[in-house]
């Protein structure tokens, strides 16, 4: 817990320190000044994981003794000095016993294991140091410093150490470092299969029996573009590497750049064992395109992906992301008030510390991933070349016992856990805290695949828990079944090398160089995030046999949807994809929503079958049944959801959003009546269902926007009221509307939408000013009470907007930029969006306000958002929109015409294919950032058809 909150502690560690200190001095091989070093890095470490145990205590007994008076000093100030002399006496702890009967006996246990590994540290030192002079950079002097903790605690208090000597440094482990050396042997045979100037490798290792030192590697960046391509080709080598033997949990501490080499600094999880994933709900389809991805290059842990545990949300822990500027603020403990009789425990919001894992300051890892995947299938091919020969199995006996370890549950799981059983709540009655934690990691085992079930186990890692410790399992690849806490064991036994080369032999091998492709949007935040590539080149524009090319294209991209589909025995149906969820992107198998997800799709389809059902497109065999999967597969999806909604178990409310949310699944139900793929009863009903989980996601929504926030379902609320005939769901919007007037921040330069992850509030129409003030436009023409106060709103988040125009620019400015730089002319925060909202606006309230701004917005997208890729979202296919809505309206750039248009969208498409703007080559079948869209788009492209746009929440009427 961060803050300046420091009563003394002497009376729980001093006579330990002290005994701790005799038994240093005393051990053959340290000088004094050694023994000194190593008690105080071990005082140092414990001091602070004391601390981090009873800080909370100690704020509650603060604020006890202030309350009932027993502070008398004058000031704040002065009362906290009181109380902190009060608190460094033997008494004050005594009399925290009555209250916390187990938190002395508790902290004696930790306290003790901390000091006899401290003790255990510096015999081994002691007894290796002569053989340390064989790793490179190891001190060969007097030791200087020791940092204790770096890592968690397993074990008995043990953990990871760096020594310093006046001349180097050592890494100590408490574990056998058998696989890490046995694992350099192996990059060894295969490393003249490698390019010149590609190196891979772990640290040089001295191994004991229970424990090791490793050479310790230093970071550093690379010295130019040579340097970098060898990295990232690396990486590639690295991913086939840990592929083939199992690999797992490699988060970006367990790698480091230093320079043209990627490092792994700890591969102690080789030969993970696979367990079966649970039954999802949401059908076989969903649970297969799950095994697939359990069983991918996604597993390793060094491809990006985004957190989704309690705290961890939205973050990246990957060893290729953790991008700089592209992680979520994390919310951590802190002492507010520090240094007065009013310190409480308050949270702050932090960016997460770089480490050492990446290969430049400020990594653009689009410029390089194809070398990543040029790394990945070379040394794949090598790998299958020495199993055809017979030698790859030979090449892998040498892991067969030694010890490796598993990690069944997330560490940030056991953390937070960690952090409840030491709540003073908890202190005071350990029991039933205790059997809390045991029923919470009951449940973790029935929801996470490996996780141990076993009640004997669970009792042990609780036991863990309490003394201070990470629970800590471990197996050899030849045995299979695994030793965990407290002397438990589980799992049954099997040969998990015999097992890795199965899996590499059955692999999908392009699956994973899919995955790969589209793991690279998982680094980045924002939906709206381009890479920094070149623009495709200007297609030949032919105006002959426009609308056959138009046909011909849709139908070969809805030939590709039916291709990629993963497809279930009971007739569900999905497909694997990077898709945007409430905590970033991610690569999985497609969310119920309508910006990337199974909804999205689903709206396409059926768009296709109306067309042709119309006789504008042509017959794809087998669309109509992936249609009808495709349906099935949401069906089940939201009754499952629906049904855990209604048990006791708790869970966090859907985002309410216009695009991920609630809010989409109203008005794609509305959509998917209105052509024909649903009845409209059905569609009615389950439209009115999900209005009443709007409430609750309302009032836990902390972000606003159209996409993912409130504002985004305040249109499809009123299209169902429409629809419905019930003025409640009109009235459920404006009570939304209410709630908007009471968020926004109004200055001088308009209104806009502050939230936990952007403190000043945003323009554009995904997540800012412009998509909020369309949804309180759209609610004051629907006649609502307070439609005065939501005209006055919008005009006034309008003027916000507008206060980021750059004319220079040709655009409006993107805040989410450190500094702010005119941004691409994309649907989610540029021209785009903003051109969308001011043809819809134009078309129902002629003025020369809307005129102007659809003007602006036009010439913006056509100067500077197209060439880029195809989608709705940031590409060509999303700014034709703006572009002809504007030439119709006469506003358009001057000299175009809607048939130029027409075929600059046809021949872009035909050149270069459907490109994404996520990765260009991943496969992305969503409807903003991917195929789905462009299809729906070449579909609405001719002239007099009837679908509606989908680059607002809005069905129709």
């Amino acid at each position: 817990m961060a803050g300046d909150f420091d009563p003394s502690l002497d009376h729980l560690t001093a006579p330990a320190l002290r005994r701790l200190s005799a038994v240093l001095a005393s051990v053959p091989g340290l000088t004094a000044a050694e023994a000194r070093v190593i008690h105080r890095g071990a005082a140092e470490a414990l001091e602070e994981t004391v601390r981090r145990k009873v800080n909370r205590v100690l704020l509650l007994e603060l604020n006890a003794a202030r309350i009932s008076g027993r502070l008398t000093g004058a000031t704040p100030e002065d009362r906290w000095r009181e109380w902190k002399a009060t608190a460094a006496t033997p008494e004050f702890w005594r009399s925290l016993t009555p209250h916390y009967p187990t938190m002395r006996s508790r902290l004696a246990v930790i306290v003790a294991n901390r000091c006899a590994a401290a003790e255990e540290l510096a015999r081994r030192f002691a007894a290796d140091r002569a053989d340390l002079a064989a790793l490179p950079g190891a001190p060969g002097g007097d030791l200087t410093q020791v940092r204790f903790g770096a890592g968690d605690s397993h074990r008995g208090g043990r953990a990871v150490a760096v020594l310093h000597g006046s001349d180097g440094r050592v890494v100590y482990k408490p574990r056998s470092l058998a696989v890490d050396r046995e694992l350099a042997r192996l990059i060894a045979r295969l490393a003249p299969a490698l390019p010149h100037g590609t190196v891979i490798r772990v640290p040089e290792v001295l191994s004991r029996l229970e424990y090791g030192w490793a050479e310790h590697i230093a970071h550093r960046y690379c010295a130019g573009d040579a340097e970098l391509r060898a990295f990232y080709r690396g990486i590639g080598h690295w991913l086939a590497l840990m592929r083939l033997v199992g690999g797992s949990d490699l988060h970006a501490e367990n790698l480091i750049a230093a320079g043209p080499a990627p490092v792994v600094v700890d591969c102690e999880t080789l030969f993970t064992p696979h367990a079966a994933l649970k039954p999802s709900g949401h059908g076989a389809a969903v649970d297969r395109a799950s095994e697939l991805l359990m069983g991918s290059v996604l597993r390793i842990g060094l491809l990006p992906g985004r957190g989704a545990a309690l705290g961890w949300r939205g973050v990246d822990v990957s060893a290729l992301g953790a991008l700089p500027g592209q992680q979520p603020h994390v919310r951590v403990p802190v002492v507010v008030d520090a240094g007065t009789d009013t310190a409480r425990v308050g949270v702050q919001r932090v960016e997460m510390e770089a480490v050492g894992n990446h290969p430049s300051p400020d990594p653009v890892l689009a410029r390089y991933w194809d070398l990543v995947l040029d790394g990945f299938a070379e040394l794949s091919r090598h790998l299958d070349a020495l199993d055809r020969r017979g030698d790859l199995g030979g090449m892998l006996a040498g892991f067969a016992d030694l010890p490796v370890r598993v990690v069944p549950r997330a560490t940030e799981a056991y953390a937070e856990l960690a952090r409840m059983l030491w709540h003073p709540g908890s202190l005071h009655d350990e029991a039933a805290a205790c059997r809390e934690a045991a029923r919470l990691l009951t449940e973790h085992a029935g929801n996470q695949p490996g996780a141990p079930p076993d009640p004997k186990v669970i009792d042990a890692e609780v036991t863990e828990l309490l003394n201070g410790d990470i629970p800590f399992f471990a197996t050899t690849p030849a045995r299979g079944r695994m030793d965990g806490p407290g002397g438990t064991a589980f799992g049954e036994e099997q040969d998990l090398i015999a097992d890795a080369l199965r899996r590499w032999r059955e692999r999908e091998s392009a699956l994973d160089r899919d995955v790969i492709r589209a793991a690279l949007v998982s680094a980045y935040l924002n939906e709206g995030w381009l890479p920094r590539t070149a623009r495709m080149a200007a297609p030949l524009i032919r105006h002959d046999d426009l609308d056959p090319r138009r046909r011909r294209l849709a139908a070969g991209m809805a030939r590709r949807l039916l291709d990629a589909a993963v497809r279930g025995d009971d007739g569900t149906v999905t497909w694997i994809a990077p898709v945007l969820t409430s905590s970033g992107w991610s690569v999985q198998s497609l969310t119920a929503d309508v910006y990337g997800g199974a909804h999205g799709v689903a709206i396409t389809l059926a768009a296709y079958a109306a067309e042709t059902a119309r006789g504008e497109a042509d017959e794809v065999p087998g669309l109509d049944r992936l249609l009808a999967d495709l349906l099935h597969t949401i069906r089940l999806a939201e009754d499952d959801d629906a049904a855990l909604r209604r048990s006791a178990t708790p869970r966090r409310p859907d985002p309410p959003g216009g695009y991920v949310g609630i809010g989409s699944w109203i008005w794609s139900w509305l959509l998917l009546g209105r052509l024909g793929a649903v009845a409209d009863h059905e569609a009615l009903t389950r439209a009115c269902a999900l209005a009443g989980e709007l409430p609750a996601a309302v009032a836990a929504d902390e972000v606003y926007d159209l996409l993912g926030g409130m504002a985004g379902a305040v249109v499809p609320l009123l299209r169902l009221a429409g629809r419905a005939g019930d003025a409640r769901y009109a009235a459920q919007a404006g009570e939304i509307g209410e709630r908007l007037v009471t968020l926004a921040a109004d200055d001088g330069r308009g209104a806009r939408w502050p939230n936990a992850d952007n403190r000043t509030g945003l323009g554009g129409m995904a997540h800012g000013s412009t998509g909020i003030g369309w949804a309180l436009a759209r609610l004051s023409d629907a006649g609502v009470p307070g439609a005065e106060r939501f005209a006055a709103l919008a005009d006034r988040a309008f003027l916000f907007e507008e206060s980021l125009y750059d004319a220079d620019g040709d655009g409006w400015l993107d805040l989410r930029e450190t500094e702010p730089q005119v941004t691409a002319s994309a649907w989610c925060h540029g021209a785009g969006g903003i051109g969308v909202v001011a043809a819809d606006l134009l078309a129902r309230r002629a003025s020369p306000r809307w005129q102007d701004v659809l003007r602006r917005a036009a010439a913006s997208c056509w100067k500077l958002g197209m060439g880029w890729n195809h989608t709705l979202c940031h590409g060509d296919l999303g700014n034709w929109e703006v572009l002809d809505r504007a030439v119709e309206a006469g506003l358009g750039p001057g000299g175009l015409t809607r048939e130029h248009l027409y075929a600059y969208m046809i021949g872009t498409v035909e050149e270069h294919g459907p490109i994404t703007g996520l990765a260009r080559d991943a496969f992305a079948p969503g409807l903003l950032p991917g195929m789905c869209g462009i299809l729906y788009q070449l579909l609405r492209a001719r002239p007099g058809t009837p679908l509606p746009s989908v680059l607002l929440p809005d069905p129709g009427a």
